[in-house]
């Protein structure tokens, strides 16, 4: 489905490392993260609250928040506006995002 407009392979240079889904994957500097895991063959970023659904990266340019991942423990980050790092670990999302009220829950519901 996700294929590459140029299919030059990558080199050592170019190459990064990281953790997806607790899956080791090779992918290209500058790479954003949501490019990488569709590159990879794993294309749900996030589960839908109600039902379950597995979700996709749609818009790539920050809009729809459908690439919602957690990155390096750190929940709601959008797949498709991080780069890739060495080393990163990244896991899809269950369910809805969590809002910060400032309280230190995460939760942003009440205490």
């Amino acid at each position: 489905m996700f294929k590459r407009s140029e299919q030059a392979s990558v080199g050592p240079d170019q190459a990064v490392s990281l953790h997806i889904a607790g899956r080791a994957v090779s992918a290209r500097e500058g790479d954003s993260v949501a490019a990488a895991m569709l590159a990879a063959g794993i294309s749900s970023c996030r589960t839908t609250p109600v039902s379950g659904a597995p979700r996709a990266p749609y818009c790539m340019m920050g809009v729809c928040f459908d690439c919602l991942v957690e990155i390096d423990g750190a929940a709601n980050q959008q797949a498709c506006m991080t780069a890739v790092r060495a080393a990163m670990v990244v896991q899809p999302q269950q369910g809805k995002r969590a809002l910060d009220d400032g309280s230190g829950s995460g939760d942003g519901g009440p205490q």
